[in-house]
């Protein structure tokens, strides 16, 4: 029997994506993009919610382009706010609009953002050796300095639990207990 973290489930969506993406290191930055905004949107929500309509916000977003987005205007966001698909939380719409702008700031100053937030950990992943779900923390005092910066340059819906999240989803941080048998794949 496949030994898994706890939090996955029995879900297949949510089964999918621990085996498949859930601590895999990521450095494309329009996944790392899509990361941040649907880790902004799960803001006071479950993540198989997010699951459940990401294919939404594909769609609603883009394909989750930031060029794209950043150039989303009030007609566009009022249509935002019309779709099904999505969370239609006008402040988590609006801020996914904002921080494709803060986004694209960065990329033009450090010439991705991969290279900005990777550079946090220094290109390397943080492995950590939970043996449990409940060892796991919600944040850090990384995700804190993380946060504290991406707010300093103007980007909102990334406290410091939600950077925290965003370092497990995309690999930054190895958050697989270790009887599961991804965490010697994701290491």
């Amino acid at each position: 029997m496949t030994v898994r973290c706890a939090w996955a489930g029995s879900d297949p969506l949510y089964v999918t994506y621990h085996d498949e993406e859930w601590g895999v290191p990521q450095h494309d930055d329009r996944a790392l993009f899509e990361m941040l905004i649907l880790e902004g949107a799960q803001a006071g929500l479950s993540w198989i919610t997010i699951l459940r309509r990401r294919e939404g916000y594909r769609r609603a977003f883009d394909g989750f382009d930031p060029a794209v987005v950043a150039g989303y205007g009030d007609e566009k966001i009022a249509a935002l706010l019309q779709d099904t698909g999505i969370i239609r939380n006008q402040q988590k719409v609006r801020s996914a609009v904002n921080n494709a702008r803060r986004f694209l700031e960065i990329q033009d100053e450090l010439g991705s953002f991969d290279r900005y937030i990777w550079g946090f950990v220094d290109g390397t992943p943080i492995q950590n050796a939970w043996t449990g779900t409940g060892d796991i923390p919600a944040k850090t005092p990384l995700s804190d300095r993380i946060s504290k910066d991406l707010v300093k340059r103007g980007f909102n819906f990334v406290g410091s639990t939600i950077m925290y999240a965003h370092m497990q989803a995309t690999g930054m941080v190895n958050d697989h207990v270790i009887d599961c048998f991804r965490y010697g794949e994701c290491s």
